[in-house]
């Protein structure tokens, strides 16, 4: 008998620990759900921060693909979807995430689920170039939005339409919420959390997640100062060395003004270098030189996308006591700042 009593105890002690996990589980809590697109390449941060968020802020989280099979990721991470598009509940928010986003916008069945399960969904939040999944479906028409830094140009011009601005880590216009790139999902998401549960909820979340949420911070990255830069020299602002290499050493600044600095490596003689370095400003970068020395990089001044006027100081000089070696720095900074 006392053996029996002790089973019951055991049982009962386990039902009740269990209890809360199951109702939190359970699609009958009240909890609210969040349905996230995933497809083909898409990007892990995009999806997976939002998740984070949401799930730590105790929403139903689940993914959602064009069928049940499993998708990779840009960096090739195998993901099984836990639903295909015909069999997936409905959601209080819907996240659609960038990353190779080709397919997805030239599939008429997923555009079509994604405009159908937008209207009825209390949130409906992009990150990165999912930007243009939603505008393809034209429910970003009328509104302003952002995206990924690089490709802010490219959604102005395909979705005329779209108020695109460049100096926002995220955009609400209510149900509708855009986001830039790769980590500001999680600023959104964070938002989301804020909208539907309150500040405290948001800050809780961010602060489990030893995330430093700061909504009003004002941080774009397409809003910052080397954008010429990077127009003229690539992304990863990789210098054309003939016979050589470069690295970047340091790159840092503000919306005002930034700094770029690289090591060298290259046989090509100084003065030779130089006059590429020149040719590659005029030419690629379109800037004019403001000293009339011939082959010297010097002082510069060039407009920018938004027609404003900036200046700017280009130094190419050899490393002590390193023969072949060089250090190159380049100085922006917006006229009148």
């Amino acid at each position: 008998m006392k053996t029996f009593s002790r089973i019951l105890l055991i049982l009962f002690v386990c039902v009740a620990l269990a209890a809360p996990l199951i109702a939190q589980g359970s699609p009958e809590a009240g909890r609210p759900a969040a349905a996230i697109l995933i497809f083909e390449g898409v990007q892990i941060i995009d999806y997976t921060g939002p998740y984070e968020v949401l799930g730590q802020a105790g929403f139903r989280v689940f993914t959602v693909a064009a069928s049940a099979a499993s998708i990779t990721t840009s960096m090739g991470m195998k993901v099984t979807p836990a639903y295909a598009l015909a069999d997936a509940p409905p959601a209080d928010v819907l996240v659609i995430p960038g990353g190779d986003t080709r397919s997805t916008l030239a599939d008429a069945a997923v555009l079509a689920w994604v405009r159908e399960r937008a209207r009825p969904a209390r949130h409906v939040l992009t990150v990165c170039n999912g930007a243009f999944i939603l505008a393809k479906t034209g429910l970003l028409d009328g509104l302003t939005a952002t995206t990924f830094y690089d490709l802010i140009p490219q959604l102005r011009e395909t979705a005329p339409k779209v108020h695109v601005v460049a100096d926002r880590r995220f955009v609400d216009n209510g149900q509708i919420i855009t986001t830039a790139g790769l980590s500001s999902g999680i600023d959104g998401a964070l938002h989301v959390v804020e909208r539907m549960l309150g500040t405290g909820r948001a800050q809780q979340v961010a602060l489990n997640m030893e995330y430093d949420w700061r909504p009003d911070s004002g941080f774009a990255r397409a809003a910052l100062a080397d954008a010429e830069l990077r127009r003229i020299f690539g992304r990863p602002l990789e210098l054309q060395v003939p016979g050589g290499e470069s690295e970047v050493l340091s790159t840092a600044g503000t919306a005002d003004r930034w700094e770029v600095r690289w090591r060298v490596k290259t046989a090509t003689p100084l003065a030779d270098l130089r006059a590429l370095l020149v040719h590659h400003l005029a030419e690629t970068g379109k800037w004019t030189p403001k000293s009339a020395v011939a082959g010297a990089p010097g002082e510069w001044t060039y407009k920018d996308a938004a027609q404003k006027t900036w200046n700017a100081r280009v130094d190419l000089v050899p490393e002590a006591g390193k023969t072949g070696e060089y250090r190159m720095v380049i100085k922006v900074e917006r006229a009148g700042a």
